[in-house]
C-alpha cells in the first residue's frame, strides 16, 4: 500500500474510531487513559531502550521520561469526568443555559524526536479525554516510538483505529492538514515547521497549537543561592543531552556574582558524565542527529569569533556517535549566535549583566518567549512579573508538569498544554439556552 492509500485508509479508521470514542461517557474515556498508563509503566524497560536506539536519549531519562508520560494519562484520567461535566448556569427568571464540551474530530498530532514519549503523551491524552481521535505523525527517526504508540492504545483497550500513527512526508503533512477528515493540529517543533504548520491551518481555518522553540533565560541576580543555582542550572541545560525546547540557554549572571557563578559552573559542566547511552551513569549522550551537532559547532564557533570566551568543551569529540563535548561559553552578548539563536545541543552561554534591570533587559531580548528561570533571592515574583515568557520557575527547575498549562509567547508559539486548560484548546465548548422547567439539553 502506497503512503496516500494508507493514509487514507488511516484517516477513515480514525473517523469511525472517533465517532465510537465520542458516544462513550467521559468516565469510561477516563477508564482507557487509565489503562493507557498501566500499559506504558508495563513495558518501561523496552520503551526507554527504544528511545535510547533511535535518538540516543541516555537510559535512566528514557525511562523517567515514560515514567512522567504515564503520569500524563493518569492525571487526565483522574480529571476529566470533573472537568468535563456539564454546566448549568442561570441566566434569569425564564431561562437557563447547560455548557457542554464535545470533541472537535480527529486532532493531526505532530511531534518531535527530542522526548519522543512526553511530546506525544501531553499533546494526545487530553484529546482523547475530551473524546476526540488522534492522527498522530512522529519524526522520521522515532517513527518506532509512533507505531509503538498506536499498539498501545489498542492494548489499552481504545477503538481500533483511534490512534493512528502515520507515515507521511512534509509535503503530505500539508495535504493532510487540509483534509476535511482532520479538524485542528497540534504541533511540537522548531520555528520553521510551527509558521508553516500555521500557516497551512490557517488557510484551512482549523484550530492550532503550537510550541515551538525556545531561548530561554536562566537569570542569577544578587542574594542568590549560588550553589543551588548552579545545581539547578546543569541540570535545566544540560538535560536530554541538551536537547530540548525548555532547556536554560541563556545564562544572565548580574555582574557581582558572575565571576564566582562562571567557575563554579564551568567545573560542574566539566564533572558531567559523558558516556555511553545504555549505561546507567551516564549524563550526557550523543546528540540525535550529525547534522545538529555540525550545526551546534557552528553556532559555537561564530561566537567565539563574534568576541565569546570558551571556558569548556567547544569540540566535537572524536569516538562513535554523535557526541559534542559539554560547551561553556563566557561573555556572551546580543549578536552573538549563542544569545540570538536556539542552541539544541550541550551549550550553555553566559551572559554578563550590569543590574537586575540590565538582566530582565536582556532576558526579554529575544524573539522566544517559553520559559525563563529566576535566582534571585526574595526578590523572584518581582522580577517574574517584568518577564516575556509562558512558563516560568523561581527557586527551581522549570520543567513542564501535566497539572500546570504549558507553552510559550512570541516565536514560542500560542496556544496551551497540559494542565486543565489543555482539554479545551481541542473541545467544542457549546452553550445550550433553554427556558427554566423545560427538559434540559443533554
Amino acid at each position: 500500500m502506497n503512503q496516500e492509500s494508507s493514509l487514507d485508509a488511516k484517516l477513515d479508521a480514525a473517523r469511525r474510531a472517533g465517532e465510537q470514542w465520542a458516544m462513550r461517557s467521559v468516565e469510561s474515556r477516563a477508564s482507557a487513559l487509565a489503562a493507557f498508563a498501566e500499559v506504558l509503566l508495563h513495558e518501561e524497560a523496552t520503551l526507554a531502550r527504544l528511545a535510547t536506539a533511535t535518538m540516543g536519549k541516555p537510559i535512566a531519562q528514557a525511562r523517567s521520561e515514560i515514567a512522567k508520560s504515564a503520569s500524563a494519562f493518569r492525571y487526565y484520567s483522574e480529571i476529566a469526568p470533573r472537568e468535563l461535566a456539564p454546566r448549568t448556569q442561570i441566566l434569569d427568571d425564564d431561562l437557563q443555559a447547560t455548557i457542554e464540551y464535545r470533541p472537535l474530530g480527529t486532532l493531526l498530532a505532530i511531534v518531535p524526536w527530542n522526548f519522543p514519549y512526553w511530546q506525544v503523551a501531553r499533546a494526545i491524552a487530553p484529546a482523547l479525554a475530551v473524546g476526540n481521535a488522534v492522527a498522530l505523525k512522529h519524526a522520521p527517526i522515532t517513527a518506532r516510538i509512533g507505531d509503538a504508540f498506536e499498539r498501545i492504545a489498542r492494548e489499552a483497550g481504545l477503538p481500533d483505529g483511534l490512534l493512528a500513527a502515520l507515515d507521511i512526508d512534509e509535503e503530505c503533512t500539508d495535504r493532510t492538514i487540509a483534509d476535511p477528515r482532520i479538524a485542528a493540529v497540534t504541533l511540537t517543533g522548531s520555528e520553521r515547521a510551527g509558521r508553516a504548520v500555521a500557516a497551512a491551518a490557517g488557510a484551512a481555518l482549523k484550530k492550532v497549537v503550537l510550541e515551538l522553540g525556545g531561548s530561554d533565560a536562566f537569570l542569577v541576580l544578587a542574594d542568590a543561592d549560588l550553589d543551588e543555582a548552579v545545581r539547578v542550572g546543569i541540570a535545566s541545560r544540560f538535560q536530554n543531552t541538551g536537547q530540548s525546547c525548555i532547556a536554560a540557554k541563556r545564562f544572565i549572571i548580574e555582574s557581582a556574582l558572575y565571576e564566582a557563578f562562571s567557575a563554579r559552573f564551568a567545573a560542574a559542566a566539566a564533572a558531567l558524565r559523558v558516556g555511553d547511552p545504555y549505561e546507567e551513569t551516564t549524563e550526557v549522550g550523543p546528540m540525535a542527529r550529525a547534522d545538529l551537532r555540525t550545526e551546534l559547532d557552528r553556532q559555537v564557533r561564530d561566537s567565539i569569533a563574534a568576541g565569546a570566551h570558551l571556558l569548556l568543551g567547544g569540540r566535537a569529540l572524536d569516538r562513535p556517535g554523535n557526541y559534542y563535548a559539554p560547551t561553556v561559553l563566557g561573555e556572551v552578548r546580543p549578536g552573538m549566535p549563542a544569545f540570538d539563536e536556539e542552541t539544541f545541543g550541550p551549550l550553555a552561554a553566559l551572559v554578563r549583566a550590569e543590574s537586575a534591570e540590565d538582566a530582565i533587559a536582556l532576558a526579554n531580548h529575544s524573539r522566544f518567549g517559553l520559559g525563563a528561570t529566576i535566582f534571585a533571592g526574595n526578590g523572584g515574583r518581582e522580577i517574574a512579573a517584568q518577564l516575556e515568557a509562558g512558563t516560568l520557575a523561581i527557586d527551581t527547575m522549570l520543567a513542564s508538569d501535566p497539572r500546570l498549562p504549558f507553552g510559550g509567547v512570541k516565536a514560542s508559539g500560542f496556544g496551551r498544554e497540559l494542565g486543565a486548560h489543555a482539554l479545551f484548546e481541542f473541545a467544542n465548548v457549546r452553550s445550550i439556552r433553554y427556558r427554566r422547567g423545560s427538559a434540559r439539553a443533554t
